[in-house]
């Protein structure tokens, strides 16, 4: 079986730390962490060498029809929001869709995955900070400016760079399985699973005091004796809350369950 090929693309402007991401999970050789030898390209826009924001020069060796044959085709990063991107890459992205490509829109690459129509009607994520002006620019798209990623079968869209590191490690976990995926995770310490619906931040940082001090309070002895036993009755319970409540309260400060929040720990 052939090697799986993922293609990212890159243009002028591009910022190097977006175009790491994808790099970082694909590019490098994971076959004995149980994942296949992906071949990794990186495919420009526009031809010759590209400018990166940080005034790096980077020599491109791909151009748009590399993608052609690719099986995961990542958008990492966009620039010029209000622009529509060149119908160049437009098609491009069409064509590998209808191939039956995965394709991925990272951070503000959200922006030109939504210009190909492939999110018409469908949810979608991005930077919160820009979640209003894409839903603007593309009404028909259901815009969820809370989430870290969302995962529409074909097409895969996430928010800012650390949720991009998480939506390629989904990917990974998707296609080749959750020991591959907790293998390279521990490789690259990054959090094994952090689920797409958890908030991008904590809209409300926990008060000390009151009632809110002992909710924080039980938290802090959660972490500092995970090797225990901590069911949510018992956590609700140091905390001076009802199940319902600590639940309620849990979910709104954190963005996340209490059990997907002590696994992750």
């Amino acid at each position: 079986m052939a090697d799986p090929i993922v293609a990212a693309v890159a243009f002028d402007g591009i910022s190097p730390f977006h175009l790491s991401v994808p790099c970082l999970v694909f590019a490098e050789d994971r076959t004995t962490l149980g994942l296949p030898r992906f071949e990794f390209r990186v495919c420009a826009i526009e031809d010759g060498p590209i400018r990166t924001d940080a005034g790096l020069t980077i020599g491109v060796p791909h151009g748009l029809s590399a993608l052609d044959d690719a099986d995961i085709v990542i958008v990492p990063s966009w620039k010029n929001l209000e622009v529509p991107p060149p119908a160049a890459l437009i098609e491009a992205l069409r064509r590998a869709h209808r191939r039956g490509a995965l394709i991925v829109g990272l951070c503000l690459g959200t922006f030109a995955v939504a210009a190909t129509g492939l999110l018409s009607g469908r949810r979608a994520a991005t930077h919160w900070a820009f979640s209003d002006q894409l839903q603007a620019l593309y009404p028909d798209i259901l815009v969820e400016p809370e989430v870290l990623y969302i995962d529409n079968g074909d097409v895969v869209t996430s928010a800012g760079v650390a949720a991009g590191l998480d939506c390629c490690l989904h990917i990974v976990r998707a296609r080749y399985g959750a020991e591959a995926a907790l293998r390279l995770a521990r490789q690259i310490v990054l959090s094994p699973h952090r689920q797409g619906g958890q908030a991008q931040f904590i809209e409300r940082p926990i008060a000390r005091t009151g009632n809110a001090d002992r909710f924080t309070q039980a938290l802090d002895t959660v972490l500092k004796t995970l090797h225990g036993t901590h069911s949510l009755d018992s956590v609700a319970a140091a905390a001076g809350l009802t199940r319902r409540t600590f639940t309620r309260r849990f979910q709104k400060t954190i963005g996340t369950s209490f059990g997907d929040w002590l696994t992750d720990q």
